[in-house]
């Protein structure tokens, strides 16, 4: 390389600037014992729905929160709002991904004193959600069984960040030829740590088991004892800022 030429490692600095805000992003989310999950999927695997599924199952337990992301949308954000349930769109504007810095403006936008678990629904995209440091304290991702099973082939670090996989629209299951042994080898073989779910958002199938994991986990970094829930349970902020 000529010495008139200077190279500069740009994706590895955003990364690492990237890093730094989603590590203090953490410190305050456990001051304020507040539980930030990551959902990631391709578009229309059914995060919406099974955002709602999983705080209809817990919220007798937990005061939830949503952040709502979108390249240009506010749908979702008004759907969850319309339950009652505290909701900020983030609008990404050609984004295809949350960072750190995105995910800090929407809890700036939510009262977090008022909360017990934030839910993100990322941007609809196997790619690059994946590469980006949210400052979440678990990451899940959801793969519908529509897709096929071949996605841990294709999209390999999905699987490898996340620590919960749901598998979505098990209820078209005998309508297609997804093969969920294999899919499950497959994964595994990426991560051999992570939690597997099978459920229908639609029917409910399934939702009772993952949301005892995200109770437990969420249990755990709140400090809440087990069974225990939060005073004033079941009044949800409807503050929608989307």
């Amino acid at each position: 390389m000529s010495d008139a030429v200077r190279l500069i490692e740009i994706k590895e600095e955003i990364h690492a600037d990237n890093q730094r805000v989603a590590q203090g992003l953490r410190r305050q989310l456990e001051e304020k014992k507040t539980f930030l999950l990551n959902l990631m999927s391709s578009p229309g695997a059914g995060k919406t729905r099974t955002i709602l599924k999983t705080i209809d199952a817990l919220r007798d337990r937990f005061r939830f929160g949503v952040l709502e992301a979108d390249i240009d949308s506010m749908v979702d954000a008004e759907l969850i709002a319309a339950q009652g349930i505290s909701a900020v769109q983030l609008r990404t504007g050609g984004f295809c991904h949350l960072d750190a810095a995105m995910v800090a403006k929407g809890l700036d936008a939510l009262d977090l004193n008022a909360l017990d678990v934030v839910l993100i629904e990322n941007v609809g995209n196997l790619v690059c959600p994946a590469e980006f440091d949210t400052g979440a304290v678990k990451n899940a991702m959801i793969l519908s069984v529509p897709e096929g099973d071949d996605k841990p082939l294709k999209y390999p670090l999905m699987f490898t960040v996340s620590d919960v996989l749901l598998v979505n629209k098990i209820d078209y299951l005998p309508f297609s030829d997804f093969n969920l042994q294999a899919m499950r080898e497959r994964v595994l073989r990426l991560n051999p740590h992570i939690e597997i779910f099978e459920i229908s958002a639609k029917t409910g199938q399934g939702v009772d088991q993952w949301a005892a994991w995200l109770s437990r986990e969420a249990s755990s970094f709140i400090g809440l004892a087990s069974g225990a829930s939060r005073p004033g349970i079941g009044k949800f902020l409807n503050a929608s800022r989307c």
